[in-house]
């Protein structure tokens, strides 16, 4: 059994605010008061968190392999820009992130500001659980064939134009048929858990996280064909661009980039490795759903008994 002064946490705060600085240096000093070990991962040029009074006396480390070593969990506070920084920190390492929300919608929170006491007793206590979320694993290639870079995604993939002043003229192959050509702003390749954010602004369904699929959906394309498609885990997904078309790139999780070069092929599958998410409760993903996005639920009278 592990001991408390053995338990590392990586925390990595949104910086971006004064009031997210001083929850960071409340979180900080519950952690430790614990015996619970901190480091802070930060930006290479952030000098607000280096002086700060409390976060600056402890180890302050940069996005990177350096930041997780010894690391046992990761905990981010902010809104889904920063957790998806930070998953990609516990992707690399294997380890358990939990977020609480600090930004606006916060769909990959597990928890709120107003619960932020209650989330650090319970990983003082470890009172959680972990659930596998699903990730992509992304090759692109070039004309040729050859590999020109890999990555992963806990969201989504979208293979786009490098500019916007023109289409992007792709093909769509699910297990290596043929299945659309089209032109579009670009075509989005999402898990279940990333259902909620880009794929569902281009107009594609919410799906339950607990769902293994893969969705699809072309982004603004111009055909008479283009609706969402949710194939199944085990599907490859594809996407070409015509050799006379742009140049395009391929966006992971909105910050990880692969340039790709006219009549490139994107390839999407299953990540090898899952996400390890920290569930403090087991509150079903409909109530989540309707709390984030404000759902009209008045009038509702639930089941009936029916005897």
């Amino acid at each position: 059994m592990m001991s408390q002064s053995e338990f590392q946490v990586l925390l990595v705060p949104h910086t971006g605010r004064q009031s997210n600085i001083a929850t960071a240096a409340l979180v900080t000093e519950q952690l430790i008061d614990a015996g619970i070990g901190v480091r802070i991962c930060v930006p290479e040029d952030d000098q607000v968190v280096c002086t700060h009074p409390v976060l600056g006396q402890f180890p302050l480390v940069s996005h990177g392999p350096a930041a997780v070593e010894n690391i046992d969990l990761i905990f981010v506070l902010g809104g889904d820009g920063t957790f998806l920084r930070a998953a990609d920190l516990a992707h690399f390492a294997d380890l358990p992130v939990l977020g609480i929300n600090l930004g606006h919608i916060g769909f990959l929170a597990e928890w709120e500001k107003s619960s932020l006491d209650e989330a650090v007793a319970r990983i003082i206590a470890r009172d959680f659980r972990i659930e596998d979320r699903m990730t992509l694993g992304i090759e692109a290639f070039n004309p040729q064939g050859e590999l020109i870079g890999s990555g992963w995604a806990l969201n989504e993939v979208s293979i786009e134009n490098q500019t916007r002043t023109s289409v992007l003229d792709a093909i769509l192959d699910i297990d290596g048929r043929p299945v659309s050509s089209f032109g579009c702003d670009g075509v989005l390749v999402s898990t279940p858990t990333g259902s909620t954010a880009y794929a569902f602004s281009a107009g594609g369904p919410v799906l339950w996280p607990e769902l293994d699929a893969i969705l699809v959906v072309p982004n603004n394309a111009h055909a008479l064909f283009t609706k969402p498609l949710v194939v199944s885990p085990h599907s490859v997904v594809a996407v070409e661009s015509r050799l006379s078309s742009w140049p395009a790139r391929a966006v992971m999780d909105g910050f990880r980039f692969i340039e790709l070069p006219p009549g490139s092929r994107v390839e999407v599958r299953r990540g090898q490795r899952s996400i390890r998410w920290v569930r403090l409760d087991d509150k079903p993903f409909t109530d989540r759903l309707v709390s984030k996005l404000r759902l009209p639920v008045e009038g509702w009278r639930g089941p009936r008994n029916k005897h």
